[in-house]
């Protein structure tokens, strides 16, 4: 399957769990942490599982406002999304994710708005990336 890249940026880390990332460009930039549930420390920081939900949460509300674009139902301005991630070694070996996307869409009849999630999630990129790999849950809440 090919891809038509339309934008690209990069970001550069150091240190793992416990170092540092940000963008090449500077916009972002990360201290890490590694959660004490995974045997870290915790304390001030972010880890890669928070960036994941965070974005996975933002790219799906676009996928919405794509999908209303071609006839959907409008996105509400207050609509959200709240991805939560898992972490946590597999049966098969390794370590796996989990993702649960809970969407809201005020004033969204509950059967428009399931259609509209069903739909985003055929055409949000983060959602074709972890088909076939990653346990995503949608919800309507």
């Amino acid at each position: 399957m090919s891809v038509n890249v339309l934008y690209k940026t990069s970001a550069k880390a150091t240190g793992g769990r416990d170092g540092h990332a940000a963008t090449l460009d500077g916009a972002l930039d990360v201290k890490l942490t590694t959660p004490k549930e995974l045997g870290g420390g915790g304390g001030a920081g972010n880890n890669p599982e928070q960036l994941f939900a965070a974005g996975y949460a933002a790219c799906f509300i676009g996928a919405m406002k794509f999908v209303a674009s071609q006839g959907g139902p409008k996105v509400p301005a207050d609509a959200s999304v709240t991805s939560t991630v898992g972490i946590g070694p597999r049966s098969a070996g390794g370590f796996g994710l989990t993702v649960d996307l809970a969407v809201s869409l005020p004033g969204v009849p509950r059967a428009e708005a399931e259609a509209l999630v069903e739909k985003a999630h055929q055409v949000c990129p983060y959602s074709n990336a972890t088909r076939g790999n990653v346990d995503v849950k949608l919800s309507v809440v």
